[in-house]
């Protein structure tokens, strides 16, 4: 796809500043399927030094970052390190929303809000949203803006605070364990089992790049999944797959999920 071809040019001029002018680089923010593409192309190309980062651990859209020589990378987390000594080379921000209103807003409220100022959604992470509010990720370069001009949400006012990423509030996570047996360990057995679908149409939602394991597309349906993989289908939610156990007396193996709401 030629949109491919182009994020991927993208990538490699990122890469390339990066080594020029030995500094940090960093492009706006990437859905899922475009972090597997990154991933793919920083593993072909030998790439190092890099890492997707979206402001918290289990972020779902994030910025692709490549740091120079000069930043230790030493460690699990070195960005984190880093950030912690120099946190202005942080590139993003927390825009804390509070509101008052009677009226719940979901997540598509507080983006719907975010466009209308003119704004594109590269430079929007994700939306945390809680009961009086939420916390936005967003890039550093547009918090300024964002603190001055976005004033209501819908016909909802609001207040509004700058934080750095340190301060965010993940709210109450929500999710479900349920359990199931599956023939095998394969992609389509376990998004099926965990979705609560047919495997006819988890084996379409594979075949269409729709799912994810670990933040990497999968399009085979027989690919084995492991204990502790966290399963994405776009557009349909996130799963983890929490426990494999026992081989039931038919063959079967019992699987244990949790999936997030």
């Amino acid at each position: 796809m030629k949109e491919d071809q182009i994020l991927l040019n993208f990538i490699g001029d990122k890469v390339q500043q990066r080594e020029r002018k030995a500094m940090i680089t960093a492009t706006g923010f990437l859905d899922l399927r475009q972090q597997s593409l990154v991933r793919r192309w920083c593993a072909a190309n030998g790439v190092e030094r890099w890492v997707l980062y979206g402001g918290y651990d289990d972020a779902e859209r994030r910025i692709c970052m490549f740091f120079p020589d000069y930043v230790p990378w030493e460690g699990e987390r070195p960005w984190e390190a880093w950030f912690s000594q120099c946190r202005e080379d942080d590139p993003l921000l927390i825009l804390r929303v509070a509101h008052s209103g009677k009226t719940a807003l979901s997540h598509r409220d507080y983006l719907g809000s975010i466009l209308s100022l003119g704004m594109k959604r590269d430079p929007i992470g994700d939306i945390l949203v809680r009961p009086e509010g939420c916390d936005i990720v967003v890039e550093a370069s547009m918090g300024e803006f964002l603190l001055h001009n976005y004033l209501q949400v819908g016909r909802t006012a609001i207040e509004r605070e700058l934080l750095s990423t340190d301060n965010i509030d993940l709210g109450q996570i929500r999710f479900e364990e349920t359990s199931d047996t599956v023939a095998s360990l394969r992609l389509d057995n376990l998004i099926s089992a965990g979705f609560r679908t047919s495997r006819r149409l988890a084996a379409e939602a594979i075949a269409a790049g729709l799912v994810f394991v670990d933040g990497l597309a999968l399009e085979k349906p027989d690919a084995f999944v492991g204990e502790g993989s966290k399963l994405v289908w776009r557009g349909k939610g996130k799963v983890l797959l929490q426990q494999v156990g026992e081989t039931t007396r038919k063959g079967r193996i019992f699987v244990k999920f949790r999936r997030y709401l």
